[in-house]
């Protein structure tokens, strides 16, 4: 009977531990009491990521990128400063486009203003709506009188410039603005402000005479003219003009013969004798 008694009371504690802990709830329904109690700490929710912690694809939460990842001052001061830029390029093209126009209101009142801004660097060859073609060939040659290391005097030959340029140009699939333009353009400011006897016919005639002169100076400069130790004094420029061959069908007949126009020679100021530019 003690046998009986004990295994009976281990057979009811058994019970009380499996489904038993509820009364009058079936041991079924006691299991999903005990289902729907808190979980412990081991199954707590996971922390939240941290800032700038990767997505699963790959992206960072949180972070900023370009300009809005500066702060406030430097939005405002990178906004200004492209306000600005936007303001010159605007103006710019206006001027541009007012100088290569026909003659207009605005260009008879403000075209002081307008060549300002264009000359020497931004003038234009053309003309819209009266398109001007080239059918001549125009090389400008340099010669410099330079003082040698020793103190002598000597003449060099002539330096033609606009033939350097064609080197640098010919097979060059992205040629220089500087390469194609540069020289060309001085040299017809500066006819169009002298007369054939290099007198001064306009306002802008002394600007015309130093942009060419710095111009030859400085190509004379990378081609070491002077020599070690020497030094140009003086220059002499000159253009040869020669007319482009008419086509074979053409019954235009023209001269072939070069034309030369041999300018006076520019004394060189002491700040521009090696290259510079004063």
């Amino acid at each position: 009977m003690d046998a009986h008694g004990g295994t009976d009371a281990h057979g009811a504690g058994e019970a009380r531990g499996a489904g038993a802990a509820a009364p009058g709830v079936p041991g079924v329904q006691g299991e999903a009491v005990e289902a729907a109690k808190p979980a412990g700490p081991a199954s707590a929710a996971k922390p939240a990521a941290p800032a700038g912690a990767a997505d699963p694809d790959g992206r960072i939460a949180g972070r900023r990128t370009g300009v809005a990842a500066l702060s406030l001052t430097w939005q405002i001061g990178v906004a200004l400063a492209l306000a600005v830029v936007a303001v010159a390029v605007c103006a710019h093209v206006g001027m541009v486009f007012l100088h290569v126009a026909p003659s207009n209101t605005v260009t008879k009142a403000h075209g002081d203003a307008i060549d300002d801004w264009i000359y020497p660097e931004f003038e234009q060859n053309w003309k819209l709506f009266a398109p001007n073609p080239l059918q001549q060939n125009i090389a400008v040659q340099v010669r410099a009188q330079v003082r040698t290391e020793d103190g002598d005097l000597r003449t060099t030959g002539w330096y033609d410039l606009s033939a350097a340029d064609g080197r640098a140009i010919d097979g060059n699939l992205l040629p220089s603005h500087t390469q194609q333009n540069e020289l060309r353009r001085a040299w017809d400011f500066y006819t169009a402000t002298h007369d054939d006897d290099s007198r001064s016919s306009a306002s802008r005639g002394l600007l015309a005479e130093t942009y060419l002169r710095r111009i030859v100076v400085m190509r004379l400069d990378r081609a070491d003219a002077a020599g070690p130790g020497g030094a140009v004094e003086r220059v002499q420029i000159r253009s040869r003009t020669a007319n482009v061959r008419p086509p074979e069908w053409s019954e235009e007949r023209i001269s072939l013969k070069p034309v030369y126009r041999v300018l006076p020679w520019w004394s060189v100021p002491a700040e521009e004798t090696r290259g510079g530019v004063g």
